[in-house]
């Protein structure tokens, strides 16, 4: 009975080390972001999606999106948001691993700060 519970332990502890060792940022969601500087739509949000959505949601892939410049972005950027977290939308980019929170995070400030095409 007793190595049972040490063994039973040892398993809780070691998933409990696994999700704080997340490669996650573990930046807060929900509600309002934290947003202490305007995010710019051509030097941060942009390169994001060139480099980790634009191989398959570029022009001539039928994935349903293609994010190419500001008007399919921000048009789309409710469906990109919630892919980015796994937020109702299969988690992207496909194959993971997720993206972290920082970045995510400059998309959900872009977003809150009225998608601005700066």
């Amino acid at each position: 009975m007793q190595g049972t519970k040490i063994v039973l332990y040892s398993l809780v502890a070691g998933l409990f080390l696994s999700f704080i060792g997340c490669t996650k940022d573990k930046v807060g969601f929900g509600g309002t972001p934290n947003c202490t500087d305007t995010i710019s739509f051509n030097h941060e949000v942009l390169p994001i999606i060139q480099a980790h959505c634009s191989g398959c949601h570029g022009s001539g892939n039928s994935t349903g999106y293609t994010l190419e410049d500001y008007n399919s972005i921000s048009t789309n950027a409710s469906a990109v948001l919630g892919s980015m977290k796994g937020n109702g939308y299969q988690l992207m980019p496909i194959g993971g691993p997720g993206l972290p929170d920082s970045v995510i995070q400059k998309v959900e400030c872009w977003m809150f700060q009225g998608k601005k095409d700066n």
